[in-house]
């Protein structure tokens, strides 16, 4: 006990210090060794607040077993199964919880671009099996699936085989990948492209859509607009190199520029996005190779949790803005005659300078509402316990009333309805019912879990251990290339077209200012 009240206090005093003494926070960052060590205390702190890895535990059994250990098939899990009681709520009742009723409520500090960056670079490793939702699809790695594929086999076919690039083409003069379909019929050479929903598309929209590594690829602008911008960023990287290294075959070249690619992402999600979700002043930064001996260091493999977490559908509003003209998101989905004719710059500007939706209950546009039952329905299918226990296991105190999760007396009084006791609040809605934090992006428990998974499986792929990160590796030309990429924004204008206008472009809102 005196342990768990202990780690509560230093839980507090953390946050404390993080969120004020702004001036001091500025000179820790001015002074390299003191930012590079406060990086790796904040880091194993956010990591640590959990048990690690290996969980004994995964979705094939309720024991621990070699297959629970070594399977990676399944989802892993952070805490065992528990069944849950028999009368719940039923999870159509529980998506009024969620459904949007009028307007979007903006997030206070995300932008669209913010959205859009979320959806695509998740699903690349968050990918549960359709047929049997305790199985994944996933090579668990942040390694650009949706771009590149789960396997060697997509990723042969679309690539170029000439000078290491990718296969692409030029539309109004700016570079995208080659159209999948012809007269809406997929072309022979990507006969071994997967792509979900795709028979139910029309012809016409079919013919629009691009040869992507992703199963999901086409599914909406967001998702597309950042294959197009990291498909030309691998592109200009093998021409780089290609330039550089002339003795270099293509395999050599396409090998090179995708190690390249792969480590700007993880410093632009540990730099940008990290930095923007959390409200603290401190800012961390991609410590390569910092972390080879702790504890935690160990092969990634994706938990049911983590999967659930992610679902932030409150984040899509209910219309985008596209060149100043409202367009409902229904009509961005399948659509990618949009990117062509606006094109990217213009798109992640539009993206920068409209505010996302708020993370929380009651914003989920009503299309996705569906998703949300589906799950709640997985959670109680796969016998997740409970929000509470999820809050003791993660170093939250217990919640003992329904004002102790949200000061919303209208959240409080419809969790009080339908569950009666805080102890029955399924895992799914609880996470989203709490208020979210000041000058933060996230609830309180989804930014943990964010933060515990997040860091724990982004630093420990293989590119960044201190065995294979050098020159060696990435050349000494991508080490600069990587040394001086921090932003998506940075990725962008380098593959515009020559004398393209400087665009916005961030994940935060122009207009935010901390509280």
């Amino acid at each position: 006990m005196r342990n768990r009240v202990n780690d509560g206090y230093r839980n507090r005093l953390e946050s404390y210090a993080l969120n004020h003494f702004e001036g001091l926070w500025k000179v820790v960052q001015h002074v390299p060794w003191l930012r590079g060590r406060m990086n790796s205390v904040l880091v194993n702190s956010a990591i640590h607040k959990t048990a690690t890895r290996p969980y004994p535990i995964t979705t094939c059994a309720p024991y621990t077993s070699w297959k629970s250990l070594t399977d990676r098939t399944y989802s892993s899990r952070h805490l065992p199964p528990s069944p849950p009681p028999a009368d719940l709520p039923n999870v159509e009742a529980l998506a009024d919880l969620f459904v949007r009723r009028g307007d979007t409520v903006p997030c206070p500090k995300s932008t669209v671009l913010f959205a859009y960056f979320a959806q695509w670079f998740t699903d690349g490793f968050l990918r549960t099996d359709r047929a049997d939702p305790r199985k994944n699809t996933s090579n668990h790695e942040i390694d650009l699936t949706p771009l590149y594929g789960l396997n060697k086999s997509v990723t042969d076919t679309i690539r170029s085989f000439n000078g290491g690039r990718l296969k692409s083409q030029f539309i109004n003069g700016e570079e995208y990948p080659p159209h999948l379909c012809e007269q809406g019929a997929v072309k022979p050479e990507y006969e071994k492209l997967e792509h979900v929903l795709f028979s139910e598309r029309t012809a016409a929209e079919r013919s629009e859509f691009f040869a992507m590594g992703g199963d999901r690829a086409n599914v909406q602008i967001g998702y597309v607009m950042f294959n197009t911008l990291f498909l030309r960023e691998h592109n200009r990287i093998a021409c780089l190199l290609a330039r550089e290294y002339p003795s270099w075959d293509d395999e050599r070249l396409f090998q090179t520029a995708r190690n390249i690619v792969l480590v700007l992402l993880i410093r632009i999600v540990i730099e940008e996005y990290i930095n923007h979700i959390t409200p603290y002043h401190f800012h961390f930064l991609l410590d390569a190779g910092g972390f080879p001996n702790e504890r935690w260091y160990r092969q990634n493999w994706m938990a049911l949790e983590f999967n659930l977490v992610y679902r932030w559908h409150m984040l899509i509003p209910t219309e985008v803005v596209l060149a100043g003209k409202p367009v409902p998101v229904v009509e961005t989905m399948w659509n990618t005659s949009l990117i062509t004719a606006r094109g990217l710059g213009p798109l992640f500007e539009d993206a920068s300078r409209q505010s996302a939706g708020k993370v929380g209950l009651f914003n989920t546009p009503r299309f996705l509402c569906p998703v949300e039952m589906q799950s709640i329905a997985m959670g109680r299918q796969m016998q997740l316990p409970g929000y509470n226990a999820y809050r003791a296991s993660y170093g939250y105190p217990r919640v003992t009333d329904f004002d102790q999760i949200s000061g919303d007396p209208h959240v409080q009084g419809e969790l009080k309805r339908l569950y009666g006791h805080v102890d029955r609040i399924d895992y799914y809605v609880g996470i989203f019912a709490e208020d979210t934090v000041r000058n933060a992006v996230l609830p309180p428990l989804i930014g943990r879990l964010v933060g515990i998974d997040a860091f724990s499986q982004a630093l420990t792929n293989p590119l960044l251990n201190p065995n294979v990160y050098h020159e060696r590796t990435f050349s000494p030309l991508g080490m600069k290339i990587i040394a001086d990429t921090h932003r998506v924004s940075e990725v962008l204008h380098r593959n515009l077209p020559e004398g393209s206008p400087s665009y916005f472009v961030s994940l935060t809102r122009e207009d935010w200012r901390r509280v």
